[in-house]
């Protein structure tokens, strides 16, 4: 999906309008901007069925490194409706938001072994968090329960083969990388020293940028063996919400899907405790993160209060809490605070 050259005063300030948004669909390419688009999105990706390229029988069951386990998930992906502004309000400005701000996303959630029931009782965006150490293999257990079109759960920053790559690939796709309505499939995932980190998942199927733009992506934390957890972890995802994906009338920019402060996470700490945040790009635009009165190290040693990440990429801030009081945590992209990609860190 991709944007169009031309940009207006209108779709400079994150409204609806000026920029074509483009998939490449089972061949064929399609505006979902245009009227009707998303619908042929959705028709095109319903009409590829599993190609033959399949994996061979009786994938190997992959066993830990000595000291770690096989972490098992259940994960289903399913269609839910979602309000972006639940509480119909930007508390950071005081005002109301007013306008249409339900739409159809895609989620994944959280499921009890075999596919019992949902973990929670409502929807998320993100999915569900997957948490392993080095040494441990990661078991997703996922269905694909009713989007009407095959998806997929990729990973990022794990250790894996074709067969768990789970990416759609044409006459060449594997098992993984086409998962239709209906149907199962175990990924197995290696982590590895190398795999020490914050990540992204998402679908990676025949339409997976507008099923991730709606939804369907997730973290996955790694951490070296034995290590201490932070008091508290925080993984946020910087988003877009447009026109052409929502079919509202207004461009929203969320984190976690949702926009404005008072609908976005609230995160709390308190003095002393050690405090980590994850802070992943999903979308097509540069963000940056930044929160009031803080500061932290970067990868390098340098202390930052305002790092730049693009599409999939993560920043981490990690820091001992030491300032109380209410803070404002925001992208310090202008066009993107102003329509919605801020929240409050509560400081008590």
């Amino acid at each position: 999906m991709s944007g169009s050259a031309q940009t207006t005063r209108r779709s400079f300030f994150g409204l609806a309008g000026g920029v074509a948004l483009l998939c490449t669909i089972g061949g064929e390419e399609i505006d979902v901007s245009a009227p009707g688009g998303l619908e042929r999105a959705d028709a095109a990706a319903a009409r590829i069925n599993k190609p033959r390229a399949r994996a061979a029988q009786g994938l190997p069951q992959l066993q830990p490194q000595p000291g770690g386990i096989r972490r098992e998930y259940w994960v289903q992906a399913e269609p839910a409706r979602w309000a972006i502004t639940p509480r119909g309000q930007d508390e950071w400005h005081g005002r109301a938001t007013g306008g249409r701000n339900v739409f159809t996303a895609f989620v994944y959630r959280g499921m009890t072994p075999g596919f019992a029931g949902h973990l929670v009782d409502h929807p998320t965006i993100p999915g569900p968090l997957l948490q392993a150490e080095v040494g441990d293999v990661l078991v997703v257990h996922f269905r694909n329960a009713d989007t009407k079109q095959g998806v997929t759960m990729h990973p990022h920053g794990v250790k894996y083969n074709p067969e768990y790559d789970g990416a759609y690939m044409g006459e060449f796709t594997r098992d993984g990388g086409f998962v239709a309505p209906g149907e199962s499939f175990t990924y197995q995932w290696e982590c590895t020293p190398d795999s020490v980190g914050a990540w992204p998942y998402h679908d990676h199927g025949p339409n997976h940028t507008l099923n991730s733009f709606r939804g369907l992506f997730g973290a996955i934390v790694v951490r070296p063996k034995g290590e201490k957890k932070p008091d508290r972890v925080f993984n946020l995802f910087a988003h877009q919400l447009s026109p052409p994906v929502t079919r509202l009338e207004r461009n929203f920019h969320c984190f976690n899907g949702r926009a404005y402060a008072g609908n976005t996470p609230t995160l709390r700490a308190r003095p002393g405790e050690d405090v980590e945040l994850n802070v992943f790009g999903q979308d097509n635009n540069f963000h940056t993160f930044h929160i009031h009165g803080h500061r932290w190290k970067d990868a390098a040693g340098a202390f930052t209060d305002n790092p730049g990440f693009g599409a999939n990429e993560c920043v981490r801030a990690r820091f001992v809490e030491d300032n109380p009081g209410r803070w404002l945590y925001h992208c310090h992209v202008f066009s993107h605070q102003d329509v919605g990609m801020a929240g409050w860190y509560l400081v008590e």
